[in-house]
């Protein structure tokens, strides 16, 4: 019994050898460190095909500004044309929410987006979208922005300042969007931006520096106050 186990033994040690841990010889086959990584793919941008009269106008160079658009009284169908005339302009997402609602199939739930865009120098524009997923809702949200936007007459309209610069609203403005009211103040260099945080971000991207600002009403509700912000701005430049 002794030599059959013996023999046994000796056979399995030939056969099996010493266990080998480790990556192995360096020149044996390439790890996945070694492989040549892929190239990331840029998203391309989509070539703007204008599809109206107006569109076609500013592709083709027949009209420059923004304001040639707001003075003829033409309508802007196309998010492209405002990306033609203002390449500047910066997007972010206000506030999102859920929308839930119940139906006779059951409940059902829609994401809801508001995004600013502007450019920090006199341009500002607002939009809302809806849709059952977050990243079209945005989406819309942007696109609508874009048509929502309007140019801002900027200047220095404090009596205690009383420079030539374009730091702040030209005179004191008021307006309305739902139950909230806003009223903007124009305010001396240097001192900032009086205000809460979402509705300072939105005059930071409107290209105001200093300002003060009153507010009435129901602010947490964003749909309500950036309305009411959009229709202060907008005055600056129909008043003026």
């Amino acid at each position: 019994m002794s030599q059959t186990a013996q023999s046994k033994g000796g056979q399995g040690q030939r056969g099996r050898g010493a266990p080998v841990y480790g990556r192995g010889p360096s020149g044996g086959s390439k790890t996945g460190s070694d492989r040549p990584r892929r190239p990331r793919r840029e998203p391309e941008e989509e070539v703007w095909v204008p599809k109206t009269i107006l569109g076609q106008k500013v592709a083709s160079g027949e009209i420059t500004s923004l304001e040639e658009i707001i003075e003829s009284g033409l309508r802007i169908q196309e998010s492209g044309i405002i990306k033609k005339l203002l390449p500047d302009l910066k997007s972010e997402v206000v506030d999102v929410g859920i929308i839930q609602k119940m139906t006779s199939n059951g409940q059902s739930t829609r994401f809801k987006a508001i995004v600013a865009t502007g450019n920090e120098n006199g341009y500002l524009g607002i939009g809302q979208g809806k849709s059952k997923q977050m990243r079209i809702a945005i989406e819309k949200a942007t696109s609508q922005a874009f048509l929502n936007v309007s140019p801002i007459k900027m200047g220095c309209g404090s009596w205690e300042c009383k420079c030539e610069q374009k730091h702040s609203v030209p005179f004191k403005v008021k307006g309305k969007g739902g139950s909230v009211t806003i009223e903007i103040i124009p305010a001396p260099r240097g001192l900032g931006l009086v205000a809460g945080g979402k509705i300072k971000r939105l005059l930071e991207l409107a290209g105001l520096k200093d300002a003060w600002t009153t507010a009435k009403g129901s602010t947490p509700t964003m749909n309500s106050t950036s309305k009411a912000i959009l229709d202060c701005l907008r005055q600056t430049f129909s008043q003026g």
